[in-house]
């Protein structure tokens, strides 16, 4: 049985070959045939060249070169499309995410799984901010989203080729792996483990609004509820602005002069601006969304095939 580990890569030139060496051993040890696939956003740095050295030594690693920078997600759904195993890893190069799980993953798979994901016992190496939004973003997700997305989970998970084709047939612009793995169902299970620090370098990928951008994508992507949310809380404000309207009335007609005037204007108009920005934000993304599925352009756009046979 052919194993393919897929890597997402973008100015990672420390972590390449100790990634390599742990991952090998791996492998190895597990006595399968495999293949390594680096996704790689074109980079300033050396990582394709240090690639493309890696490749001389050890014909079972292969290059995926994008024609300008897509993104993780874009990257690590066209190594999911493109590789050619019964069984697929998705790991990130940085080594925070352990080589030596995948033996264990492996043997779960056997079991009867489809999916084998890697849950977080821990953080080591995340910020307290990055946690505390990470908590809410699942909890968010969860509670308004149709599809249950586990939490405390990236995208380190084995799959099989029957999920992997039905991955193709979803055919999204916007890949929230996580999400779309959750989506297509089947039997799928977890192992638990404690997250290591980056082995070098520093990531490209931003603390706070990567996490936001996300959450959000996870949220939109699964679930019409926030927009519903929305029009309830219009509603709910609607009939406070009505009760609020009668007060005022009311206050005339008695002569009663109880409510304070330029403040209380200036609270209730900023307060319902906010919200009406907030309420359009949320339609935009949404629309957003359909506008670039109609357009159906691809999530990436590959430049080169480095060691895929007759692939150039």
């Amino acid at each position: 049985m052919k194993n393919s580990i897929v890597v997402p890569v973008f100015k990672e030139e420390a972590n390449i070959r100790p990634f390599l060496n742990r991952i090998e051993a791996v492998v190895l040890s597990m006595n399968v045939d495999y293949e390594i696939i680096f996704c790689l956003d074109p980079s300033a740095d050396r990582t394709e060249e240090i690639i493309l050295e890696e490749i001389n030594r050890n014909p079972n690693i292969k290059l995926l070169v994008f024609s300008r920078r897509f993104g993780q997600p874009a990257a690590t759904m066209a190594g999911i499309l493109t590789c050619t195993g019964e069984t697929c890893v998705v790991i990130d190069v940085d080594l925070q995410d352990q080589p030596e799980l995948i033996e264990k993953m492996y043997a779960k798979l056997q079991e009867g799984y489809e999916v084998v994901y890697a849950k977080r016992r821990s953080r080591r190496g995340e910020t307290l901010v990055k946690r505390v939004i990470a908590h809410i973003g699942y909890s968010l997700i969860n509670k308004f989203s149709d599809v249950q997305i586990p939490r405390n989970t990236g995208d380190f998970r084995i799959m099989t080729r029957r999920v992997i084709e039905e991955l193709r047939g979803l055919n999204e612009t916007h890949g929230f792996l996580r999400g779309l793995v959750a989506y297509v169902g089947f039997r799928q299970t977890f192992i638990e483990y404690d997250r290591d620090p980056r082995y070098a370098g520093v990531g490209n990928y931003n603390r706070l609004t990567g996490s936001l951008k996300i959450g959000l994508n996870g949220l939109i992507s699964f679930s019409s509820k926030p927009l519903f949310m929305m029009a309830i809380g219009g509603f709910i404000i609607a009939c406070l602005s009505f009760i609020l309207g009668s007060w005022y009335f009311i206050q005339k007609v008695l002569g009663i002069d109880l409510t304070p005037g330029l403040s209380t204007t200036v609270l209730l108009v900023t307060f319902f601006a906010g919200v009406q920005l907030l309420g359009l934000g949320l339609i935009g993304e949404y629309v957003g969304r359909i506008y670039d599925e109609v357009k159906r352009r691809p999530m990436y756009i590959v430049d080169r095939h480095v060691n895929f046979g007759d692939k150039v």
